[in-house]
């Protein structure tokens, strides 16, 4: 316990006194903050809160001069000064609110927010009509007057009448207090009373106002949470991320940018030069700036850990292989200037490497991730020749077809950074876990029913790249895909065609049922019998041989579909379907994972 205390203490500063800190640029925020994003009404509400005492929440600092991170510090918005100093605190949670309470409470300027209807920028004066603030009939939101910068708003206030408080004496006239003049209050009072000429009823209004509303501002305490500086960059990430809350959930790459930043690197500016690059391939276009710092970070350790091999570390203090967030967190600047040129390389490689395996678009992808150890692989190796290629195209195809990245993916790929460069190059003969563990068998082929999941997108590009043929077009599907017309996945026996026939779904919706077809060959097949839809393409003037013909391109034998014999269909595209999966990942289909047990499935569909 006394090492978790030691590393925060817990404050409760008066509100004047942080936000004069603030004020003085002693106080600021790190660079990875977001801008000033309030809305009117939570301003108002804020200002309510404090006006009755009640808690806002805990705001969290961190201590300026760790030994372990440098973050650019960068003022509290409305802050203006001339020579901004080294803070001694960066905030980490509560900017919004303490920027709010700042610019409402201390500049003398007005909040500078964004509409609620619009989001445009615009420009806020705070009021508090004293009346109203007393009256414990009046909720307090509506005693806080909101009014633009002119400071005047029309048929609104008492009885509809317009509010004008362009000027001192029309505040005073309508008995409304700037809320700017909150720690200023002595000075604001004495030129109200003088306004007055010290009417009784005026001076007893002010009095109460300042004892009931004024002095909880000024007596008002937070909670503060201050962070030690003695702790690791990747723990205050962490808190930081834990706190955060955005409806815009911020990534490592908000956190690593600011880190960046402390060093005058910008990361988001390169980003973007990259991406462009990037993008210029359909395959990349899904490629999102956490994916590149991924790879980049895939590449650096492994590197990071050819060096430590290299000087004869002992094997237990090898540094790991890894693409984690505190993994990415701690990548130096000069590290992503080495390596991010490497990667963009190895992503091009890749969609090289792809299009051979026909997958050329982004959603052909199975998984994003896979092509983050992909990219990071070629980044290393470089373009495999024939003899690399083979087991490149292993190693792809066990990851693809056995779900391997679904879950703990970071993990996944961490290891095949780690295996499969080393298996590649023939510097190591023990094969990458990836193909040593990987087994399909056709419990993936009969119970996998999701036609955009990562099983069907790898069978699918497998039909493409064994020369599966489109029903209507006659074209090679991985034609049509590369020209980018619309590919779909339909069933051989359709769905209102199983439902007629009383075909349970758990089986008319199985891998074993579907198909890549474009979508003219959608349109023909509909919720038609499989002998109607493939007569009405011979009467359309395809030969019946060159319809079976493109039928076993896609697997199919085509007399199950003619005689509409669902029970044979299933059980012979099964076999088909598991011969292709097995000869890309290289496994022989033996034991029971190949066997099949259809009694308990299926019963005769006719």
């Amino acid at each position: 316990m006394d090492g978790m205390l030691s590393n925060f203490d817990i404050g409760k500063p008066v509100l004047a006194d942080l936000l004069l800190q603030i004020h003085l640029g002693k106080i600021q925020l790190p660079d990875l903050q977001r801008s000033f994003c309030w809305l009117d009404d939570l301003i108002i509400r804020l200002l309510a809160s404090i006006s009755k005492g009640w808690t806002i929440g805990a705001i969290m600092l961190l201590e300026n001069n760790s030994p372990h991170w440098v973050f650019r510090p960068r003022l509290v918005e409305g802050v203006q000064l001339e020579n901004s100093p080294i803070p001694t605190y960066l905030i980490l949670d509560g900017q919004q609110r303490l920027t709010a309470l700042y610019m409402a409470l201390f500049s003398n300027r007005p909040v500078q927010l964004r509409s609620k209807r619009n989001y445009k920028h615009s420009n806020r004066w705070y009021y508090i009509d004293m009346e109203k603030a007393l009256d414990p009939q009046v909720r307090r939101e509506q005693a806080i007057v909101s009014l633009n910068e002119d400071r005047i708003k029309a048929g609104c206030g008492t009885e509809g009448k317009k509010i004008d408080c362009s000027t001192p004496e029309k505040e005073y006239e309508q008995n409304l207090f700037p809320t700017t003049s909150t720690f200023q209050f002595s000075k604001w009072r004495q030129e109200y009373c003088k306004y007055w000429n010290y009417a009784p009823e005026k001076l007893e209004l002010i009095d109460k106002f300042e004892q009931e509303i004024i002095k909880r501002f000024e007596h008002y305490q937070l909670p503060v949470i201050e962070l030690m500086a003695s702790l690791p960059r990747p723990a205050v990430c962490q808190m930081f991320e834990n706190v955060n809350t955005q409806n815009s959930v911020l990534t490592f790459f908000d956190l690593a940018t600011a880190c960046f930043a402390a060093d005058n690197f910008s990361l988001r500016e390169d980003w973007a030069e990259k991406e462009q690059q990037l993008k210029k391939h359909r395959l990349l276009h899904s490629v999102r700036e956490t994916d590149f710092l991924s790879c980049v970070t895939l590449v650096a350790t492994y590197y990071r850990r050819q060096h430590a091999i290299k000087t004869s570390t002992p094997s237990q203090k090898l540094p790991a292989v890894a693409c984690g967030r505190d993994e990415v967190l701690n990548l130096s600047v000069e590290e992503y200037k080495t390596f991010a040129p490497r990667v963009v390389v190895g992503y091009e490689e890749a969609v090289r490497f792809l299009h051979g395996q026909r997958i050329v678009t982004a959603e052909d992808l199975p998984y994003q991730i896979q092509l983050v150890a992909l990219a990071a692989v070629l980044a290393v190796i470089g373009y495999p020749q024939e003899q690399v290629r083979s087991k490149l195209e292993q190693w792809f195809w066990c990851g693809a077809c056995t779900a391997f990245y679904t879950s703990w993916h970071e993990a996944r790929a961490s290891r095949d950074m780690l295996e499969v460069p080393d298996w590649l190059m023939g510097n190591s003969l023990v094969v990458p876990s990836t193909v040593r563990e990987a087994l399909f068998d056709r419990s993936f082929l009969q119970r996998t029913q999701r036609r955009h999941g990562s099983v069907y997108k790898s069978i699918s590009a497998l039909l493409r790249k064994n020369g599966a043929i489109d029903l209507a077009t006659g074209e090679a599907l991985s034609d049509v895909n590369f020209f980018n017309d619309p590919i779909e996945c339909h069933h051989l026996f359709p769905t209102a065609y199983a439902k007629r026939q009383a075909i349970p779904a758990s089986q008319y919706n199985c891998l074993v049922n579907l198909t890549p077809l474009s979508q003219l060959s959608n349109k023909k097949i509909g919720g038609k019998a499989p002998n109607e839809y493939l007569q009405a393409l011979v009467d359309q003037g395809i030969s019946r041989s060159r319809l079976d013909s493109i039928l076993r391109s896609h697997l199919v034998e085509p007399e199950t579909l003619w005689q509409n014999d669902f029970e044979m269909f299933l059980i012979s595209r099964t076999e088909n379907l598991l011969k292709l999966v097995s000869e890309a990942m290289g496994k022989t289909a033996i034991g029971r994972s190949f066997e099949i047990e259809l009694p308990a499935l299926l019963v005769s569909y006719r």
